[in-house]
């Protein structure tokens, strides 16, 4: 090196060194992980919904990196906020997340009232909701174009009409009739039980509402019971429709109880008193009888993870585990069609999810341009609690 040039030496190290940290830098962006957020009940009477959500999101994840992760190589990274079961603070949380933690995708818990209040949130901010429980018709048919959100979980107007069919064709009811949570899930609920009395030509005797802290629910038993109600359609998470149990047990009306899945989510068997048995209700999936290949895969891991968990009988809210384990499972194919996490094309990606072989079923086109709801009323099963466990009605044949 001539000595005119005394710096070149030391120049071209430090450009090579400063070369080398720009590819360093680009390599791990390239490698940045995709954080997905989740807003749930952590807390309080429905902690143990939040609870069986994780471990099912948690466990696609681990599957998920395990095989390579995505975009190339990304890992998938879950955080979680708790909503305490409180729309407002389902917000904030929310927005956090986005704006803060830029997830590329937000998890839905177990309230409709949460999960309503976040529809106007993922809207201006443009990232997906994916709803794993909720099951209020307004989330995913909310009249906005474009609709960033998507679910795998029930439907409450499909729901409804299950219901109603069930009431008919098991207990012979001619006039059922509801009782109903006095909130945005149960004005959805009213809206598909009318709907689906006018479809089925089977009128209602009437249609009572409760609060979410009643403790005494006869008054508008006894409404029912003077109707003329020949079966009851309860809607209700477990705490609040355990009190409804209690007040038919005060009554000493045997009236058959059918009920949306809320009452899976808490202690509504610890809650309800002797009469917790008597009530039949909907679910999207149960781990008692034959599995399919998932099914025994996730299975494993669940006793693998949590030692308390030796068989089916020690799973507490399997449709938590199972909607949200196939739920990430077709976020992240929606990720990989999308090629990026940007919320506009990864909205786009949603409807271009190829055939999966899932938990619950095989998704094929699981979402449609006008349908963000990748499950159907005949994906559902009945169950009954037999102590804590959730036993299907049928023996279930995956």
């Amino acid at each position: 090196m001539s000595p005119k040039y005394p710096y070149c030496r030391s120049t071209v190290t430090a450009l090579f060194a400063l070369c080398s940290a720009f590819a360093a830098s680009a390599g791990a962006a390239e490698a940045e992980a995709v954080k997905v957020g989740l807003v749930a009940a952590l807390s309080g009477n429905s902690a143990l919904s939040g609870e069986a959500i994780t471990r099912g999101l948690s466990i696609a994840i681990d599957e998920i990196n395990a095989r390579g992760g995505v975009l190339g190589g990304r890992k998938l990274v879950l955080v979680r906020r708790d909503d305490e079961s409180n729309p407002a603070k389902g917000q904030l949380a929310a927005r956090e997340l986005i704006e803060k933690e830029n997830v590329a995708v937000v998890f839905g818990g177990i309230d409709t009232p949460v999960s309503a209040a976040l529809v106007n949130v993922m809207q201006e901010l443009k990232r997906p909701y994916m709803g794993v429980w909720a099951a209020g018709t307004g989330i995913t048919h909310n009249g906005k174009t474009p609709n960033y959100m998507f679910r795998v979980s029930a439907v409450d107007e499909r729901v409804d009409m299950a219901m109603m069919q069930y009431a008919r064709k098991n207990y012979g009811s001619k006039k059922p009739g509801a009782i109903l949570v006095n909130n945005p899930w149960g004005e959805s609920n009213q809206k598909g039980l009318e709907k689906a009395a006018a479809e089925l030509t089977l009128p209602l005797s009437g249609v009572e509402k409760y609060g979410a802290n009643d403790v005494d629910i006869t008054p508008q038993l006894t409404r029912l019971k003077a109707a003329g109600a020949d079966s009851l359609i309860l809607v209700g998470n477990a705490a609040p429709a355990a009190q409804v149990m209690k007040s038919l047990e005060r009554m000493g009306w045997t009236v058959p109880v059918v009920s949306h899945w809320g009452i899976s989510g808490g202690r509504f068997n610890e809650l309800a008193g002797p009469r917790y048995k008597d009530v039949q209700f909907m679910q999207t999936y149960s781990f008692f009888g034959k599995q399919n290949a998932v099914g025994v895969k996730v299975m494993a891991e669940l006793k693998k993870r949590f030692p308390e968990i030796k068989s089916a009988d020690d799973i507490l809210a399997p449709v938590g585990v199972a909607n949200s384990y196939d739920a990430m499972m077709l976020t992240a194919l929606a990720i990989e069609a999308a090629g990026s996490t940007d919320g506009d094309k990864l909205r786009e990606g949603f409807y271009k999810v190829p055939d999966y072989a899932g938990l619950i079923k095989t998704y094929r086109k699981p979402f449609k341009a006008g349908d963000n709801d990748a499950l159907e009323a005949t994906d559902y099963i009945w169950v009954q609690f037999d102590g804590k466990n959730a036993m299907p009605v049928v023996p279930v044949v995956r």
